[in-house]
């Protein structure tokens, strides 16, 4: 993940935003210094129940509408989609789901980077098939193919929806 990715994600439209189980301090260093983000929407450990309790998930989505002044949870908000790299992140989506089953959720899941090699093939399908018997909705090869996700998603739900 680049700048260059997130900005791209604004320009198409797209509120984003973190819910990690790393502290903070760790996380900012991640985002601000590396990443070159400033002041990313963040839920990190001790901001929230650890996931897959979704309070996280609820609170990250609930300070991004709130930002962007659109509706609140439920049937009038934006769908929301949320991106993960374990089984626990898929489950949090689905208990988000339970919690607010009004809102469109969907659940998107990519294997992390050491399971992108040629040498990790097999595994990685093995893995793919874990995040899917979660409740996974689509499985992407890249964290970057998230936009084409979502277009495809929303032009599915033939979503008449605001950009942020």
């Amino acid at each position: 993940m680049t700048t260059e990715f997130f900005n791209t994600l604004s320009d198409a439209g797209f509120a984003w935003g973190f819910v990690s189980g790393a502290e903070s301090p760790s996380c900012r260093y991640v985002l601000d210094q590396r990443l070159g983000l400033v002041d990313p929407p963040l839920i990190a450990m001790g901001d929230a129940p650890d996931k897959p309790n979704p309070q996280g998930l609820l609170r990250l989505t609930a300070l991004l509408l709130d930002r962007h002044q659109a509706p609140d949870l439920g049937p009038l908000a934006p769908p929301v989609a949320y991106l993960g790299d374990t089984v626990t992140d898929v489950v949090t989506l689905q208990r988000a789901r339970q919690e607010v089953p009004e809102q469109r959720w969907r659940a998107l899941a990519v294997a992390p980077p050491h399971l992108h090699t040629a040498e990790a093939q097999v595994a990685r399908g093995g893995y793919e098939q874990q995040l899917l018997g979660a409740g996974a909705e689509g499985i992407l090869a890249t964290t970057a193919a998230v936009i084409e996700a979502m277009e495809a998603w929303l032009g599915e739900i033939d979503q008449d929806w605001t950009s942020f």
